[in-house]
C-alpha cells in the first residue's frame, strides 16, 4: 500500500460534541488559530467584534459559530464542517450540535468520524449530555475517542479535578464499546495544552489536544480484509474511439483490490478477473478504503449501479431481513407496517418496518421493550424487510456497508439513520 498511503492516510475526520458553553467553538477557533489556518483580516475582525462587545480578550467562538442564531445564542445548531492542516496531517472538523433535541445532527456529523471529541467543563464535570454524546460516538463505532477537560484555567488548574472527572468517565466508558480512550486537560480560551504544553500542569504528562489528533492511528480502523466495491456508475463512452472501454466507478468500502484479483458481482453471482484499477487518468496497482475509483473487469459481464464487486470466496450474504440501530430523524414518529425507502451503499429499495424491538434510553442505556414507536432524536432496535436484497455487512465490522438511511417517499426527505445488528 505504499504507493498512495501518503495521499491516502494523513487525513483525519473528528466530531466535536459538548453542552452548551463548554467551549467548544472556542476551542475550535483556537485549534484553527494557533495551527494558522485563518487569514490576518479573520483574526482582526474577530478581535474587533470582542472589543465591540466589551471582552477583556478575543472570543475565538466567533471563527466557527457562522450562523446569525448561532451567534446571538451563543450556541451550535447545525453541523458545521471546518478544514484545516498542520504540516503532519489533514483535517476535517464536523462541529455538531450539544443539546438533545439536535440528536440527529450529532449522529450525521459523527457517523463518518475517525475520532469522537467530547468537550466537558471542568467546573461541571460529567453531564448528561457528557455521558448521552460518549453513548452516541460509542453506537456510531467511532474508534477514538477524546475527553477534553476544558476550562482548567477557571478551577486553578486542578489535578484533583481532573483526576476526578477522569476516573468518573473511564468507569462510565467501561460499559460502552470505545476501542481507544484519552483524556486530556485543557484551556480553550488561553490555549493551554491544545496546542502547546501547559506551563501551568506540570502534574499532566500526557500529549497535547494537537499532537495527539495529529498522531492516532487510523489507518487500521477501516476493514481491509472484506473486499467490498459498491457499483455507483457504470462508463461506457459514446465515441468510437473508446468502444472497447467499460469501467466500473465507485468508493471502496473495504479490503484492497489488485488487478489480477477473481471477484463476484453481485447480486447476479457472474465471476470475473479485475483487469485494471484507474484513478483519476492513472493507472494503480491496489485500491483501498476510502478512495474513489474505476475498476475494469477482464470479462463483459453485466454490472449495473448498486450492484456490489467482492472477492468470490469472501462475500456478503445477500438479505431482505435487517437488523438494525436506527436514530429517526422525523418528527412523524416511526411506527410498525410503515413504509419508506431505503438507500444502502449504491442501491436503492423499499422497506416495511416489521418490528420495533425497543427503544434505547440513551442516557441510562435502558431498553424500554414496550415502546411500539420510535420519536425525533430517538433511537431503537427495529425490524426491517426490503423489497430487494441487501448487500451488507455488520456495522460493527464495516461502517460503510453496514450503514443506511431512510427516507420519506413522498416528500423525498431523509428521516432516519441505520446500523446493521445482523
Amino acid at each position: 500500500m505504499s504507493t498512495v498511503k501518503s495521499t491516502q492516510m494523513d487525513l483525519l475526520r473528528f466530531a466535536t460534541a459538548g453542552s452548551v458553553d463548554d467551549g467548544k467553538s472556542t476551542l475550535i477557533g483556537r485549534l484553527l488559530l494557533d495551527s494558522k489556518s485563518i487569514f490576518a483580516d479573520q483574526l482582526e475582525a474577530v478581535e474587533s467584534t470582542s472589543k465591540s462587545k466589551g471582552y477583556d480578550y478575543t472570543d475565538l467562538a466567533l471563527l466557527t459559530d457562522g450562523l446569525r442564531s448561532e451567534r446571538e445564542q451563543g450556541i451550535t445548531i447545525d453541523v458545521a464542517y471546518r478544514y484545516f492542516a498542520t504540516p503532519n496531517r489533514k483535517f476535517i472538523i464536523a462541529d455538531t450540535p450539544g443539546h438533545v433535541q439536535y440528536t440527529r445532527n450529532m449522529v450525521t456529523g459523527a457517523s463518518t468520524a475517525d475520532l469522537g471529541l467530547v468537550l466537558v467543563d471542568a467546573r461541571q464535570g460529567l453531564t448528561e449530555q457528557s455521558r448521552r454524546h460518549a453513548v452516541i460516538l460509542s453506537l456510531l463505532r467511532v474508534p477514538h475517542l477524546v475527553l477534553a477537560v476544558n476550562k482548567m484555567d477557571l478551577v486553578d488548574f486542578s489535578q484533583e479535578v481532573y483526576d476526578k472527572i477522569h476516573a468518573e468517565f473511564t468507569a462510565f466508558a467501561t460499559k460502552l464499546n470505545i476501542p481507544d480512550l484519552a483524556v486530556i486537560p485543557i484551556s480553550a480560551l488561553a490555549g493551554d495544552n491544545v496546542v502547546n504544553r501547559s506551563e501551568n500542569m506540570p502534574w499532566y504528562s500526557g500529549s497535547t489536544l494537537m499532537h495527539h489528533l495529529e498522531n492516532v492511528h487510523v489507518a487500521s480502523d477501516r476493514d481491509l480484509i472484506d473486499a467490498r466495491f459498491p457499483v455507483q456508475y457504470v462508463i461506457r463512452p459514446k465515441s468510437d474511439e473508446f468502444h472497447d472501454y467499460r469501467g466500473y466507478a465507485g468508493m471502496v468500502a473495504g479490503g484492497v483490490l489488485k488487478p489480477g484479483d477473481e471477484v463476484v458481482v453481485l447480486p447476479s453471482g457472474m465471476t470475473s478477473k479485475i483487469s485494471r484499477i484507474d484513478l483519476f487518468d492513472k493507472e494503480i496497482m491496489e485500491a483501498f478504503p476510502p478512495m474513489s475509483v474505476t475498476v475494469h473487469l477482464e470479462d463483459d459481464v453485466d454490472v449495473s449501479r448498486g450492484d456490489m464487486i467482492a472477492r468470490v470466496k469472501n462475500a456478503p450474504q445477500p438479505s431482505q431481513d435487517i437488523d438494525a440501530m436506527i436514530c429517526w430523524m422525523s418528527t412523524t414518529p416511526l411506527k410498525p407496517r410503515q413504509k419508506l425507502a431505503i438507500k444502502h451503499t449504491t442501491r436503492t429499495a423499499r422497506v416495511l418496518v416489521k418490528d420495533i424491538q425497543y427503544r434505547l434510553d440513551i442516557n441510562t442505556l435502558h431498553r424500554d421493550q414496550d415502546a411500539n414507536e420510535l420519536g425525533v432524536n430517538e433511537i431503537g432496535r427495529v425490524q426491517l424487510r426490503t423489497t430487494v436484497p441487501l448487500l451488507c455487512d455488520p456495522y460493527s465490522q464495516n461502517r460503510t456497508t453496514g450503514s443506511f438511511i431512510l427516507i420519506d417517499e413522498a416528500t423525498g426527505v431523509t428521516v432516519g439513520a441505520g446500523m446493521i445488528n445482523n
